[in-house]
């Protein structure tokens, strides 16, 4: 999946309501998405939470394939910054 495809399906996640504090999700030399509320860019920017993982994880995550707490306790998803927030995120993916 695409860094346009991956940011799009993060953007119908939350088009709904997202959460107020910021969040990048850095996917390496794929690039990364940035999300605040409601609006979703590609821009890297500091965020309260940053989370690391592959494309190809995320794409998973959004479909629906992988739950975040699996993934987190697999290893396939670091976080940095305020966990409170990836919580958070948690109920939007």
């Amino acid at each position: 999946m695409s860094l346009e495809q991956l940011t799009e399906g993060v953007r119908e996640k939350v088009s709904s309501g997202g959460i107020e504090e910021s969040v990048k999700f850095d996917l390496g030399d794929t690039g990364q998405i940035f999300l605040q509320g409601s609006g979703v860019s590609n821009e890297d920017a500091e965020a309260d939470c940053t989370i690391k993982m592959t494309a190809e994880d995320l794409a998973d995550l959004l479909s629906g394939e992988l739950d975040p707490t699996a993934a987190f306790m697999g290893g396939k998803m670091q976080v940095e910054g305020d966990m409170s927030v990836a919580m958070k995120l948690g109920s939007i993916v």
